[in-house]
């Protein structure tokens, strides 16, 4: 059982920090190969980008915890520290959530009337900012194996987020 959570744990940890990599990578090659999107003009593209960016940097650091604690320790827990920083990360993040949509406000009235297409990219990323915070602070929207697509048809709901036990653990749900 261990192994199999070692190694599900360094799944979560590479394609996390792999996706890190590869958004960046994918934004500076579409910016620069289509260039009448206005990408790196654009506000709402900046801050939907780097909430997407700083959510995955904490499920990124989470998941490495875990994993480097059952490997020294024997237990999955994810340290009180930790959860009492993604606590208040969970705040900052809804927060940025909260005022992202002044940014295309900005940017709509800033470039009407003729908007750049690039704005629909940055909706596209904002929305999956706002899934990946569900994702790991409230519910698991990801249903990437056997077991957890089993459990889900199953039981017909959505499971707890992993960060979402540990808050009730901690006695902040």
């Amino acid at each position: 059982m261990r192994n199999r959570v070692l190694k599900r744990l360094t799944y979560l940890i590479t394609g996390e920090s792999f996706s890190l990599i590869l958004f960046v990578l994918i934004s500076f090659l579409v910016n620069d190969t289509y260039p009448d999107l206005h990408l790196y003009s654009l506000l709402s593209f900046w801050s939907s980008f780097l909430l997407l960016e700083f959510i995955l940097i904490q499920g990124s650091i989470y998941w490495f915890v875990k994993w480097k604690r059952l490997k020294r320790e024997n237990t999955s827990e994810a340290p009180i520290k930790l959860v009492r920083r993604l606590w208040v990360m969970k705040k900052w993040n809804l927060s940025t959530i909260a005022v992202i949509p002044g940014a295309f406000l900005a940017d709509f009235i800033i470039w009407h009337p003729t908007v750049p297409p690039g704005l629909a990219i940055a909706g596209f990323i904002y929305v999956f900012a706002i899934l990946e915070y569900i994702n790991y602070f409230h519910i698991q929207l990801s249903y990437d194996n056997r077991s957890d697509i089993n459990s889900l048809k199953q039981t017909k709901r959505f499971k707890q987020a992993c960060l979402s036990k540990e808050f009730k653990r901690m006695g902040n749900a």
